[in-house]
């Protein structure tokens, strides 16, 4: 039997509306499933009936099925010829293991395509009128993971030297000592900093505050994962793009004030 074909595909941020005209035809193609725990299950709607729709999970903290059981099961629906489709949050390559996956398929001989979503890093913050570069306060951006940042911390020296912005995917558990060593490798207490917890979604929360206050805040607020955690100047443009964005920001009034007080 000829093997089937899998689709690693990217769900994009949590907005249904986000994710591309390619991936939504796909879902509508595939004779089985594989979700992750992040996807917006409102998408589901774009499933042909009768397909075989598998909850894989991976999710940080709570129970799911594995890298290698996941991999598998991608391996043992396709081999029997069937169309799979692997549905990620974000986009499958920006820390969701894709690569990996298409090492395992390629490896056992399955045909594999990607089809990029938006990644999270980028669509969040502009969700909320904050460009992660800027001609006049950022002309870089840097995207990385705060997940085992205590383990095998990344060169904080280096990043604030760099300048520019930072995206921390995953942050929020470690964000104490992620702050505290950004402080320590020479980044000011005042740098601008935002942390927004189910970004694009209508439960959308956010909490801005100085760098040096940011953690204390976020634990106040109670905000958790899943989250992005934008630190620049950038962050205090989103006051200046307020007035701009109005319609599309209306259910976010409340921010504006906020990034007002904090950063203008």
């Amino acid at each position: 039997m000829k093997p089937g074909k899998v689709y690693l595909i990217g769900a994009g941020p949590g907005d249904p509306e986000l994710m591309t005209l390619k991936a939504v035809r796909l879902l509508g193609e595939a004779q089985v499933v594989l979700l992750d725990a992040l996807v917006n299950r409102e998408v589901l709607r774009f499933v042909a009936p009768g397909a075989q729709v598998v909850e894989v999970g991976k999710r940080g903290g709570r129970h799911s099925a594995t890298q290698e059981e996941i991999q598998q099961q991608m391996l043992e629906h396709a081999l029997t010829g069937k169309t799979v489709a692997r549905l990620k949050g974000g986009d499958p390559f920006m820390f969701g293991r894709g690569g990996e996956e298409v090492q395992c398929l390629q490896a056992a001989g399955v045909e594999v395509e990607v089809v990029s979503g938006i990644t999270s890093g980028m669509a969040v913050p502009a969700a909320l009128g904050i460009p992660v570069t800027h001609r006049d306060h950022a002309r870089s951006v840097t995207f990385l993971t705060g997940h085992g940042c205590n383990d095998t911390p990344p060169n904080w020296a280096g990043l604030v030297a760099a300048g520019g912005t930072l995206v921390i995917y995953m942050g929020v558990a470690n964000l104490p000592g992620i702050t505290e060593q950004l402080l320590a490798a020479g980044m000011p207490p005042s740098r601008p900093a935002a942390v927004i917890q189910n970004g694009t979604l209508p439960q959308q929360r956010c909490v801005a505050a100085p760098l040096g206050q940011l953690a204390e805040r976020v634990r106040l607020s109670g905000i958790g994962s899943p989250a992005i955690v934008i630190i620049g100047d950038v962050v205090g443009v989103a006051a200046q793009l307020q007035s701009q964005l109005t319609s599309q920001l209306k259910r976010q009034a409340p921010l504006q004030e906020q990034f007002e007080e904090q950063f203008v």
